[in-house]
């Protein structure tokens, strides 16, 4: 082959390098083809050293500006400008940051490129919508951040295809409410971040399938803490009885209740909401009592930070409860004293019961050794007076007969 032919070939390769050939194995194949042209023209070798070139398929390579480690599958693409999801990733990818961009929508199947993802973060873009399909393909996804975002609602169906979640920011957004049905798909999380949103309120379906969370954050919302945020109330003291960690819950709504923590705001506040909704509040304490029978005698933690930056609202317990104002009651009532003062009792009456079992016992086995005693002792006497009686009628017979005699 001539060297015209060989130069044309390579200037071919550096002229296309940008999409990163598979191998130098296909190249090789390409001179080696090139070489069996007879000297018939330069133009001919260029033709067919093209040819065999695009027949030779590109590899999925890093995105131009991102840093891809090979041996621990992350890409990292934050802070590049990005408009769009990166293409032609490398399948077997875990871990795609794309924080920092200019991303402002999520069409359908995203990520199909990916489909082993574990981590998956898109924090502070410019994202206001999501398609429902975007997730489509990631079982395995451990944690999705969608922090400091634009979005305003989410489809129920979103996590649909995601089984594994266990981490889950939604903080600094201008969420107003997240659909009950979203929570069938977060049962395995152990972290979510609501914090920063527009919620007022929680649906209760969604907090009820939250089986496995740990952390939750929900400050900085607007919570309006009427009758129909009386459910989520009392989810947070089953959450923290069980050992969860939340940050807070500040009322922005009514005015009289404006900056108070939720949790600190007695239960006789809500008296008036009582009335209204007796079998559902009723029914929740009875799930509260259950939960502590089930669980012992140990309290969960207190009022704590999570260390994650989460928050969301909640269309409390009852979207039928009517819109009610709170009234001040004095002498206010913690649930969580009242239950403490429940176990108390009842360990105090049980010790008492038990002492009283053990003196009747002991009553009992001290007459009957009384009663053995007595028995006894009336049987010696008797048998002393048998022997006295022998005695004497010896006596009385032994001068009688000495007179006969």
């Amino acid at each position: 082959m001539n060297r015209v032919s060989l130069t044309s070939c390579t200037g071919i390769r550096m002229h296309l390098g940008k999409k990163s050939w598979q191998t130098d194995l296909a190249w090789n194949k390409i001179i080696h083809e090139v070489a069996l042209i007879p000297h018939k023209g330069h133009d001919q070798a260029v033709a067919v050293c093209i040819l065999l070139c695009l027949l030779v398929p590109p590899s999925l390579s890093c995105p131009k500006g991102c840093l891809c480690d090979g041996r621990t599958k992350v890409v990292d693409c934050r802070g590049r400008g990005l408009y769009d999801i990166p293409r032609h990733l490398q399948p077997d990818t875990l871990e795609l940051h794309l924080q920092d961009n200019r991303i402002r929508g999520l069409g359908s199947m995203a990520f199909r490129d990916t489909p082993l993802l574990r981590v998956l973060d898109l924090s502070n873009n410019s994202i206001t919508s999501v398609s429902p399909s975007t997730l489509l393909g990631l079982r395995g996804l451990h944690r999705l951040s969608l922090a400091n975002n634009g979005l305003r609602e989410l489809d129920r169906r979103l996590l649909g295809p995601v089984r594994s979640l266990s981490h889950f920011d939604l903080s600094n957004n201008s969420l107003s409410g997240l659909p009950g049905a979203l929570g069938e798909s977060m049962r395995n999380l152990t972290q979510l971040g609501l914090a920063h949103n527009r919620l007022q309120r929680l649906d209760k379906p969604l907090l009820d399938n939250l089986e496995g969370l740990v952390h939750l954050t929900l400050r900085g919302n607007p919570w309006r803490c009427d009758c129909q945020l009386i459910g989520l109330k009392l989810w947070l003291e089953t959450f923290l009885f069980k050992g969860g960690v939340v940050d807070e819950v500040s009322c922005a709504q009514p005015e009289d209740m404006k900056d108070k923590d939720l949790q600190m705001i007695p239960y006789q506040l809500f008296h008036a909401c009582m009335t209204t909704s007796y079998n559902y509040l009723f029914a929740n304490i009875h799930h509260l009592e259950s939960e502590r029978s089930t669980r012992g005698h140990t309290h969960g933690n207190g009022h704590q930070h999570s260390p994650m930056g989460i928050g969301e609202g909640f269309g409390g317990a009852g979207a039928g409860l009517p819109e009610c104002e709170p009234k001040q009651r004095p002498r206010p009532v913690n649930l969580r004293h009242a239950i403490a003062t429940v176990i108390v009792t009842g360990v105090v009456c049980g010790i008492v019961l038990m002492m009283m079992l053990a003196a009747a016992v002991y009553g009992c086995a001290y007459a009957a050794l009384m009663a053995k005693y007595q028995r006894e002792l009336k049987k010696s006497e008797e048998s002393k007076g048998e022997r006295g009686g022998d005695h004497t009628k010896a006596a009385e017979k032994e001068p009688l007969e000495n007179a006969i005699a």
